[in-house]
């Protein structure tokens, strides 16, 4: 399943348009049929025409970022396109003003308080507390301890003097790294600048899974040209649980300091 988009396939930025398009659907992109906007034409365009590709990359940010589209999927989006134009990968210049771009699209849609950081893909600080709360208020009921069966997976990555597009491209990355890791049905969140926790259930195999995610991060790091934006290697750790929802919240303010 394609988008369909009205261009004559004759002309070599439509021609690049098509390739990327369908490397994108099969591989990065999620949603087949909100795929192009003619700001990917325009980047298609000033790259088969060795023009400056920043420019059309942040409209293609910003677009993206009005559509819904995740900071994460938009860079894989983009780092297609120069791999279809046989490139290695996308030149920084691009991929800083992709996020800048994206950043101001988003600042444009949020109204209020979000639950859901759009920089990883992760909740925030407050959706874990909520979802913290309904785990204790479970426990209570049942009659049991949140420690004796739930921690948190911490990973630190910070690195000093990283700016706005760093932090975003760094915190994309341990986004999907930790969806990656852990599939649908864990609790996660960005609490601060490089710091991220994930709710997980106490088993023999949570030791195995904080070798594996921290193995997943450096992988992804290196693919999306962030290793040197992040610390090497990355911090992870397993943090227990208090067995009160209020001092689980106070731990989780001390993290963030």
């Amino acid at each position: 399943m394609t988008s369909e988009v009205n261009i004559p396939d004759a002309a070599p930025e439509f021609a690049l348009l098509r390739r990327w398009e369908a490397a994108s659907l099969g591989t990065v992109w999620r949603r087949p049929g909100d795929w192009f906007t003619p700001a990917a034409e325009a980047l298609a365009e000033a790259l088969e025409g060795r023009l400056d590709t920043a420019p059309a990359a942040y409209r293609l940010g910003f677009a993206r970022a009005e559509s819904g589209v995740g900071i994460t999927e938009a860079i894989d989006d983009m780092a297609v396109l120069f791999r279809s134009a046989g490139y290695e990968a996308a030149p920084i210049r691009s991929i800083r003003s992709l996020c800048e771009g994206w950043t101001e699209g988003d600042a444009a849609q949020r109204v209020g308080p979000a639950m859901n950081d759009p920089e990883s893909g992760l909740g925030t600080h407050e959706y874990l507390v909520a979802r913290l709360a309904e785990l204790y208020g479970t426990a209570e009921r049942a009659g049991g301890a949140v420690s004796e069966g739930h921690a948190l997976v911490l990973v630190d990555v910070a690195a000093a003097n990283t700016d706005p597009w760093q932090r975003m491209a760094r915190n994309a990355a341990i986004g999907q790294s930790l969806r990656d890791a852990y599939g649908k049905g864990h609790p996660m969140a960005r609490l601060g600048d490089g710091l991220y926790a994930v709710l997980v259930e106490r088993g023999p195999e949570m030791g195995r899974g904080v070798a594996d995610l921290r193995d997943r991060i450096s992988r992804r790091a290196t693919q999306m040209r962030v290793g040197n934006l992040m610390r090497q290697p990355p911090r992870v750790w397993i943090e227990s649980l208090p067995d009160v929802h209020d001092y689980a919240v106070d731990l989780l303010d001390s993290l963030q300091r």
